[in-house]
């Protein structure tokens, strides 16, 4: 390499202080620490590393690649071999083939070694940086399946992994004293559940699932665009596959999906306290999860109708309770309707309109402590005659009369 060079990156150029390196074979990472002089970065090349981790020569054909990385992967899956190291290992071997198995990744590398992936020459990496590269129990799925015997149960996919089932809403209305005290509801939800002929796989019986051709088994298309900075992979979702990197026969009853919608029938007790606008939740009796997740949860919100005497205002219950103007008066015992049925109420003498009374207790009872209750507020509404008998008028008259003997205290 001669002194003064510059690296290109799709037309954009990387200039670097000038530097001779001998041909020498390199030696190992931990011996290389990255060289930084002012804002000037020297790359040395790592070519050996992941050749040598797949124990192939830099001649190595795809075949021979592809054969090594069976045999390595098989050797240090995590689940497999149990021994410290051997699951960065088995990522690194992953890596290796990766990079060696893509024509253009490979000769990034062998250039600028596992530093130019990493340091967007070539137009990859970026910073992205390792997470550029892909799950490698991801890779070791595309090579081996999922449900490949032997100890590999253990799946690093994102694709495969058990996703829970979705919440699911049903509304409840209660009457006012039902809310109140509570109840106990029998109610039927319509909801997913997992389909009984494909045991939630969404497979057909009889048949398996097979790696899907159009993205080899990644559930991503990826597709190189040209800009003027540069030359740029954009991966999407695999329209084929909708992600997932397998392609199969869907169950005829579900479609697919592994799951059916079906209506059961749910016993629902609802405490005491409740109130217009209250959810209650109801753990795993929602939908359905996919790939063995768990059930999603049940929310019953509630509404509740109005009463004709009663209104409530949190654990407070509100009444009004109308008298003559004579009871006002003298005083009075009244029937008020409460939510423990008819209550004796005396109404003092000289109660004057618009008075509110309280009967202490007599109220709502507080969600999860039924032992403590709000009051039962009366509001007292005086009713004023708009006419007279003659007696009536008389005794009024009189009264009145009888009023305007009474001395003020203010002499007059």
């Amino acid at each position: 390499m001669q002194a003064g060079f510059k690296l290109s990156a799709h037309g954009n150029a990387c200039s670097c202080n000038p530097r001779i390196f001998s041909a020498a074979k390199p030696t190992s990472s931990s011996q290389r620490p990255s060289r930084t002089r002012g804002l000037t970065t020297v790359v040395r090349a790592e070519s050996g590393d992941y050749y040598d981790l797949l124990g192939v020569s830099k001649s190595a054909d795809k075949k021979e690649i592809k054969q090594a990385y069976r045999q390595k992967a098989r050797k240090f899956h995590p689940d497999v071999n149990k021994e410290p190291g051997a699951e960065e290992k088995f990522k690194k071997i992953g890596e290796a083939y990766e990079v060696l198995s893509d024509d253009n990744k490979k000769a990034v590398y062998d250039r600028y070694g596992e530093a130019g992936l990493k340091g967007g020459m070539g137009g990859f990496g970026g910073a992205g940086g390792a997470s550029d590269f892909s799950n490698p129990f991801d890779l070791f799925e595309q090579f081996f399946g999922s449900s490949m015997g032997g100890g590999f149960g253990r799946s690093g996919s994102t694709r495969s992994r058990a996703v829970a089932g979705e919440d699911e809403r049903f509304d409840l209305q209660l009457d006012f004293m039902e809310a109140i005290f509570g109840c106990s509801r029998e109610i039927d939800v319509d909801r997913m559940t997992g389909c009984s002929t494909c045991d939630g796989s969404g497979v057909k019986s009889g048949t398996s699932p097979s790696m899907c051709p159009q993205c080899n088994g990644s559930g991503q298309f990826v597709q190189a665009v040209r800009t003027p900075l540069g030359a740029f992979q954009q991966v999407s979702t695999c329209p084929r596959c909708e992600g997932a990197g397998q392609v199969f026969v869907p169950c005829e009853k579900c479609g697919g999906d592994g799951r059916i919608r079906e209506s059961k029938r749910i016993s629902l007790k609802v405490p005491a306290g409740v109130d217009q606008g209250s959810r209650l939740r109801v753990r795993g009796e929602g939908n359905a999860g996919r790939k063995g997740g768990e059930n999603g949860d049940l929310y019953v919100y509630i509404t509740v109708k109005e009463n004709a005497e009663l209104r409530r205002e949190a654990t407070t219950i509100h009444s009004d309770v109308e008298i003559s103007y004579a009871d006002a008066i003298l005083g009075a015992q009244v029937k008020v309707t409460t939510v423990d049925g008819p209550v004796e109420l005396k109404i003092p003498s000289g109660t004057q309109p618009g008075t509110t009374l309280l009967m202490a207790k007599r109220g709502v009872p507080r969600l999860g402590n039924v032992s403590q209750r709000g009051d039962h507020q009366v509001h007292v509404r005086v009713k004023i005659p708009k006419t007279l008998n003659n007696e009536e008028r008389k005794l009024v008259e009189q009264l009145k009369e009888l009023q305007g003997k009474v001395k003020s205290p203010f002499g007059f």
